[in-house]
């Protein structure tokens, strides 16, 4: 993320001089690769704990407000008890993000042709009047096309500024072999021995994609990352 500190800077000046028309908010400009589920860019004015334990723990993965959008065309509202239908491993993020003075806010919504899904998010707690969520409402079809030209803006900026796009993944090529045998019914032991590893091998690598689910444990695990399309056939 460091090397987009620059593209960063150019971004928040132009969020914070259009939002500054409107009110005064804190908010969040993510980019996400949908493919990946990592998030590749993001620019935003939220507790700066919280982002960094955010981005370093990949949230995204279980965050109700990122899943929503997946699913989403148009702005929604979201608070504590946002919920996505038959989706629950992420109950407790909110909770958490709340702790950070985050517990409310309306969401912008983009998908582009780089299969990213683009948001931006704006904070509505609710100690705040409900004029403050009328006004973005009034607002919404100005927002709408504000985070498409600041979209486009990153686009062309990120392009610029390398040659040729890094492929990331979310998962090493062994955690995604573990992760769709797992998804396809082998045990540990099925998995050690198609894999040629040992059981206590194939436990480690399947402990690191917990951990990076966010999830608590491995059936969790399989289900979110096929929900997510994150589990690829092995070759």
């Amino acid at each position: 993320m460091e090397s987009n500190d620059p593209i960063r800077t150019v971004i928040e000046n132009e969020i914070a001089a259009e939002l500054k028309k409107i009110g005064d908010f804190t908010w969040a400009y993510v980019v996400m690769e949908k493919k990946s589920m990592l998030l590749s860019f993001y620019a935003t004015t939220y507790p700066e704990e919280w982002v960094k334990h955010y981005y370093e723990n990949n949230l995204q993965c279980t965050d109700p407000v990122v899943i929503t959008a997946l699913k989403r065309l148009t702005p929604f509202a979201w608070n504590e008890q946002i919920r996505v239908e038959n989706y629950h491993h992420g109950s407790d993020l909110l909770a958490k993000a709340a702790q950070h003075t985050i517990s409310g806010g309306y969401t912008f919504v983009l998908h582009d042709y780089n299969n990213n899904l683009a948001m931006l998010s704006l904070l509505i707690n609710k100690d705040v009047s409900e004029d403050i969520l009328h006004l973005v409402q009034f607002h919404q079809s100005q927002l709408n096309l504000f985070l498409a030209a600041v979209h486009e803006k990153y686009l062309s900026l990120a392009l610029s500024s390398q040659s040729e796009p890094a492929s990331a993944t979310l998962f090493t090529t062994r955690e995604n072999a573990i992760l769709y045998w797992a998804s396809v019914g082998k045990t540990y032991e099925e998995t050690g021995l198609i894999l040629g590893i040992k059981t206590t091998t194939v436990k480690f690598h399947m402990a690191n994609i917990v951990k990076k689910l966010g999830v608590n444990n491995a059936r969790q695990a399989v289900c979110l990352g096929v929900e997510l399309k994150l589990v690829k056939p092995v070759q």
